[in-house]
């Protein structure tokens, strides 16, 4: 999944900072543009595993524009960092899941269109989270197992 992170712009004397808005509390920089990026990825995934081990979900990433008028980070320069967030969901089950024909044939037409899903257990495996989250902001159901 693709999560936007903002960065500070650092110098020859300061450091290049770099915010998580999707991942509370998760920061990271580096003495380069490319050190910061590589640290970034680092802690998110730190961060997932401290996560999983409190037997949380990764968070769902935001898009780019959402983030993008947030004034905290006014100045601040946007790139997105690619994270596997499946390691961090616990082992993986295999289950029988029963669609109506219409149904898993466009889910396989989006799947094979888009370099966003890995295959169709992906897709269902993204909804899913999409809809658990949607869970919790509106009737605060948790995702704790």
């Amino acid at each position: 999944m693709l999560y936007p992170v903002a960065i500070e712009p650092g110098d020859e004397h300061r450091a290049f900072g770099v915010a998580v808005p999707d991942v509370p509390g998760c920061f990271s920089a580096g003495d380069t543009l490319d050190e910061a990026m590589a640290n970034a990825k680092d802690a998110i995934e730190l961060h997932f595993e401290a996560l999983a081990d409190a037997g949380e979900l990764p968070p769902l990433p935001s898009t780019l524009t959402e983030h993008s008028d947030n004034p905290d980070y006014a100045g601040w320069v946007w790139a997105l960092v690619d994270v596997d967030t499946e390691p961090y969901m616990g082992k993986a089950s295999k289950i029988n899941v029963t669609l109506p024909d219409l149904l898993a044939h466009k889910i396989d037409t989006v799947v094979g269109s888009s370099r966003a899903y890995k295959s169709r257990s992906h897709f269902l495996q993204v909804a899913a989270l999409h809809e658990l989250e949607k869970m919790v902001a509106l009737v605060g159901v948790g995702t704790k197992s």
